[in-house]
Parts: structure tokens; C-alpha cells; sequence
């Protein structure tokens, strides 16, 4: 099977120097293993995808010279499979429709905290006869879903052999009252779909394959291999982020910078003076 990779930009903003970074990492893994390099405009998010940004994305690939084998593909086309996954999920029992509040989370005191802060507290989980009409999520049953997988694994280029644990992110939304799908639903999705076989991404999304690892099989979907490279930081040492004033890479490209020399800089880990890497 060849290698087949893909970079995944939300086209809510404009792209910066750690979005080079990450594409040129999932770019480069393609090509040193003669495979297919995918572009997939995650946008999903009908609030904040901007059409300007998507152009903005596809010329700034195109000035550090890199190019993709397939058509872009579209997550907003693609909302059908969401919707088959979902109703799968359902008719097995493990989903179940939320109504809850992000307020009403923060302000539950017995809700401990995850890897992406309070976890759900379950409120909603034994809620006779909802009200579908009102608007609600839906959320993945996580104790009923591990249950019925059990054990998983997966591994990854740099920490090997990963044991899955799901069950610290707490009963996960899987389909938002604004959008049609979670990001961790329509990435396991779009990965399987596309055939993608190494996921190459920042480790600031490594906890988050705990969740994609238990949706694979309980939607009948391959386990593709890990690649989690380290992250382009700020002068504060977090992860790059507009916060931190760094040019966008469409900022420099009308500038008149070479985008071809600043790839060859990141690829041998050279970045501005006051940017750094961390591996998490």
C-alpha cells in the first residue's frame, strides 16, 4: 500500500509559519516513501470558513512549492458521511443528545478535567425522553463504547506503541449544535475515506487520537500509522498562534520573500530568531 498523507487547514484565518511547518512534515513524508500527498480544507465550520482563506491557503502551499496529487477535498461536501457515521453510532446504542450549556459544564462541580479541560458530567447521559426539538449535541457514551471495543492501541514515529485511553476525554461530543460534525468524528471519517495511511499533525493533537483510535472500530474503519512532530512555539515557549504577532505566510509572500528558501529553513529546523520547537 503506498503512503498517502494529507495536510488539513480550517480555512478560518490565515496560515502562519506552524501551519508551514506541520505541511511540510505530512508533503515530505509522501514523497521520501514515493506516495500521495492529499489537501483537505476542513470546513466545517460554516460560522468561520471564509472562501478568501481557502485561496489565501492554496497560494500560500503553492509559494513554498508544495503541490498535492488530488483535487482538494471539501469537508462541507462531505457532510453525508458524517451522517452515516453518526446514525450508525446511534442504532448501536452509544450516542445520546445533549442539551447542556458550556456555562452549565463550568459550573458543575463534580466535573473533573480532561486533556481539553471539564469533562462532561454526564448530566444529559440518562435523560428520559429528550426534547429533540430544542437544540442539542450529540455525545459519544464513552464507558459503553470502550466496553464494547476494549483494549486498543496504535503507534505512533516517535512514542511507539500507544495504549488508548479514551475514556480520560469523557463522554465526547460527536456532532455540535452548530455544525454537523465534531472535528473528532469527521477526521476519522475523512482519514478512513480518503485512504489515508500515516497522519502526520502536530503533537498538540496527540491526545486527541485517543478518541479517533476508539471511533475506528466501532465505525469498522483501518487504524492508519501516528506521526506527531513537534511544534513551532512563540517567545513564551507555547504553541504558535496568532497571540504571538508572527507573520502570516500570506504577509511574507507579498512581501516578496522566497517561499521555497523558507521551506528548505524549516525543514532543517531554522525559524526567526525568538521562535522555538517543543515536542508537546
Amino acid at each position: 500500500m503506498r503512503t498517502h498523507t494529507r495536510f488539513a487547514p480550517s480555512p478560518t484565518g490565515r496560515l502562519h509559519l506552524g501551519h508551514a511547518f506541520s505541511a511540510l512534515q505530512a508533503h515530505d513524508v509522501a514523497r521520501e516513501n514515493g506516495g500521495i500527498f492529499t489537501l483537505r480544507i476542513e470546513d466545517i465550520d460554516g460560522t468561520r470558513s471564509r472562501p478568501e482563506h481557502v485561496a489565501a491557503i492554496l497560494a500560500d502551499l503553492d509559494w513554498l512549492g508544495l503541490a498535492w496529487d488530488e483535487p482538494p477535498v471539501f469537508q462541507s461536501q462531505r457532510l453525508g458521511l458524517y451522517q452515516a457515521a453518526l446514525d450508525r453510532l446511534r442504532e448501536m446504542g452509544l450516542l445520546y443528545p445533549c442539551f447542556c450549556t458550556r456555562a452549565d459544564i463550568a459550573a458543575s462541580l463534580s466535573a473533573p478535567h480532561g486533556p481539553d479541560g471539564p469533562l462532561y458530567p454526564g448530566t444529559c447521559r440518562a435523560r428520559a425522553e429528550p426534547d429533540l426539538r430544542r437544540p442539542h449535541s450529540w455525545r459519544l457514551d464513552m464507558a459503553a463504547a470502550v466496553a464494547r471495543t476494549g483494549p486498543l492501541t496504535w503507534h505512533d514515529a516517535h512514542a511507539g506503541t500507544v495504549v488508548a485511553d479514551p475514556l480520560s476525554h469523557g463522554d465526547v461530543i460527536l456532532a455540535r449544535k452548530d455544525a454537523p460534525a465534531s472535528y473528532h468524528l469527521a477526521v476519522t471519517v475523512d482519514d478512513a475515506a480518503q485512504g489515508i495511511t500515516h497522519v502526520v499533525r502536530g503533537a498538540d493533537l496527540f491526545a486527541a487520537t485517543h478518541v479517533h483510535r476508539l471511533l475506528q472500530p466501532l465505525l469498522g474503519l483501518p487504524t492508519p500509522a501516528y506521526r506527531h512532530h513537534a511544534l513551532l512555539t512563540g517567545p513564551d515557549g507555547t504553541r504558535l498562534a496568532k497571540r504571538h504577532g508572527a507573520p502570516t505566510l500570506e504577509a511574507l509572500r507579498l512581501a516578496g520573500e522566497d517561499g521555497r528558501a523558507l521551506a528548505d529553513k524549516l525543514r532543517k529546523g531554522e525559524v526567526p530568531i525568538g521562535f522555538g520547537q517543543r515536542e508537546a
